[in-house]
């Protein structure tokens, strides 16, 4: 793997600086396809910022029959902890990604499958007989629950489905009763690829991108805590390593002032199209301001724009998965503000 790491910056204007201290992000990737031999992926186009992430396909049908097939898009789950509240771009809807597709050009409307476990067995049946909401963070969740009769609520407490969360909401010490639930929602639809045809799917969402309010692997003037993890996930190498020591020294705490963002995409489910890779594949990262630091692994990564760094390849098989490390700047305007 070819380490690539550059000095850059990112306009994070939606991503705040978190008191927890840590939100996690949630791995998110592309389409998956049923399986078909006869459908091949000829292009995709990928693009990744903190705003949004774009995917461009060009599939090709090169046999002389139409194939109808099953196009599926996994949203990540979602753990209904409330003390693991992860990065969601959208919290009070099921729609949570803020997912859209197009095919060749024309938007699509596809069913949203949605189920709901606790200890791994499937609750769903249960929170549709009370009319409770699947989405566990959603404000409409907490206010079905608040009416649930009693010996509901002490059977779902029973069984993991619900705990209590007490709480100040500004007027005193409050108790309530909250998902503890995992979601699994896939969006898919029925497609027909023509024979000897390319038919063109795009779609788009906002990532889930994770936080931490200071860098978690350099502190008191040394690379430690997750530095090994991150060296290996991030392909963090000298350069980015000097830029991280240079930002730390001018600090008598020998912290750097920077807090991380995190962004995880999988790349390497599916793969159901014929021969399982990609004909011609490009990955495009917007890092979005020039100050602040981003480490990532490609192969023959270039700069091909103030922002944007650009790996292709042709024939491609994904074998891993993209993990994107940024750095902003948490006192000078950097972030965005």
């Amino acid at each position: 793997m070819f380490r690539y790491v550059l000095t850059a910056a990112l306009a994070l204007s939606a991503t705040p600086v978190f008191a927890n201290d840590s939100i996690a992000e949630l791995g998110t990737g592309g389409l998956i396809l049923s399986r078909s031999d006869a459908v091949a992926m000829e292009s995709e186009d990928l693009y990744i910022s903190p705003e949004k992430v774009t995917v461009d396909y060009v599939f090709r049908n090169n046999t002389d029959k139409d194939v109808d097939a099953i196009v599926a898009f996994p949203m990540p789950d979602i753990e209904g902890d409330p003390n693991e509240m992860p990065a969601i771009p959208d919290g009070q809807s099921n729609n949570f990604l803020g997912f859209e597709v197009t095919i060749d050009g024309v938007p699509a409307e596809p069913q949203l499958e949605q189920k709901a476990f606790a200890l791994g067995i499937d609750i769903s049946a249960d929170l549709k007989a009370q009319n409770v909401p699947f989405y566990p963070f959603g404000d409409a969740a907490r206010a079905a629950l608040a009416k649930l009769p009693q010996t509901v609520t002490d059977d779902w407490i029973d069984r993991g489905l619900i705990i209590e969360d007490t709480t100040d909401d500004g007027s005193g010490m409050k108790t309530a009763y909250v998902p503890f639930w995992q979601l699994r929602s896939t969006y898919w639809w029925r497609s027909t690829f023509p024979a000897n045809s390319a038919v063109q799917v795009a779609h788009r969402y906002k990532p889930s991108v994770g936080g931490t309010s200071s860098v978690s692997f350099f502190y008191d003037g040394q690379f430690q805590g997750q530095y090994a993890a991150y060296k290996t996930r991030y392909c963090m190498d000298g350069t980015f390593e000097n830029a991280i020591r240079k930002a730390a020294k001018g600090n008598p705490d020998g912290t750097p002032r920077y807090f991380e963002n995190r962004i995880a995409y999988i790349l390497t489910t599916g793969g159901n199209w014929a021969t399982g890779s990609i004909g011609k594949f490009k990955l495009t990262v917007d890092k979005g301001h020039p100050k602040n630091l981003v480490s990532f692994c490609g192969e023959n990564v270039r700069k091909v724009g103030p922002t944007r760094f650009e790996m292709t390849a042709e024939n491609f098989y994904p074998e891993h998965d993209i993990d994107i490390l940024l750095l902003a700047p948490s006192g000078d305007g950097g972030s965005g503000g």
